[in-house]
């Protein structure tokens, strides 16, 4: 995504009330995550473990179009038992469709699974399915949901850029100011200061080296397959 692509928050602003309201709750908790370099030293792991989103992915992607429609999307909620009303349903959707192309990617769509993992992180049904179907989702999903809490310093559900400075400086780096400020610059794509939840999964899944590029590849691939 590399923030290049935006999208107006304004129509999200329920579902991103929710969202901040589930990582305060989420940070009642506390955190793991002792520095920003224990972090980065995650990253493998987290890189494999989202990769492991694949296979689901294309379970769900039904007419292998390389993306999940919103009937597509529906199905997927409802073989994974995951219980949304159908307005939640669509502020997800919307909110993840960075593209607005009416169809989630790969990406889009690993977003989409973390941000229900988290909204429905007090779900005893959900956690039993993502047990049963998705072990491995389950903790790399905690992990990036920790790695947030930790830089979110002041628990109010967002990062300022004083935050991630903070947690960057602490890492002892020579340039971790610089480093900060880009990593910062490549999370906040409305220029506003602040980086909510949604905002950072699509630019860890960057750093991770997930990205549109591969996506491509894949569609490329599927052409070739036709």
């Amino acid at each position: 995504m590399g923030g290049a692509v935006t999208k107006s928050d304004g129509q999200e602003t329920k579902l991103e009330a929710k969202i901040i309201e589930a990582v305060q709750r989420r940070a009642s908790r506390g955190t793991t995550m002792k520095s920003f370099n224990s972090i980065v030293l995650k990253f493998p792991k987290i890189d494999e473990g989202l990769r492991n989103c694949k296979a689901i992915f294309q379970e769900f992607d039904e007419d292998s179009n390389g993306s999940i429609d919103h009937t597509e999307l529906k199905n997927c909620f409802r073989k994974l038992e995951i219980s949304f009303e159908e307005d939640e349903i669509n502020d997800l959707f919307e909110a993840c469709d960075i593209n607005e192309d009416m169809g989630i990617t790969f990406t889009e769509f690993i977003v989409l699974l973390c941000l229900v993992y988290l909204l429905k992180d007090d779900s005893s049904t959900l956690q039993k399915k993502w047990r049963l179907g998705m072990p491995k989702l389950e903790p790399t999903f905690e992990t990036l949901v920790d790695t947030f809490v930790f830089l979110d310093e002041n628990k109010d559900g967002l990062v300022s850029r004083e935050e991630m400075v903070r947690a960057i400086d602490e890492s002892g780096e020579r340039s971790s100011g610089r480093i900060a400020m880009k990593r910062f610059e490549e999370m906040d794509w409305d220029r506003n200061g602040m980086v909510n939840f949604k905002e950072f999964l699509f630019a860890f899944t960057q750093w991770v080296g997930i990205d549109e590029s591969e996506e491509e590849g894949d569609e490329d691939n599927n052409d070739n397959k036709a």
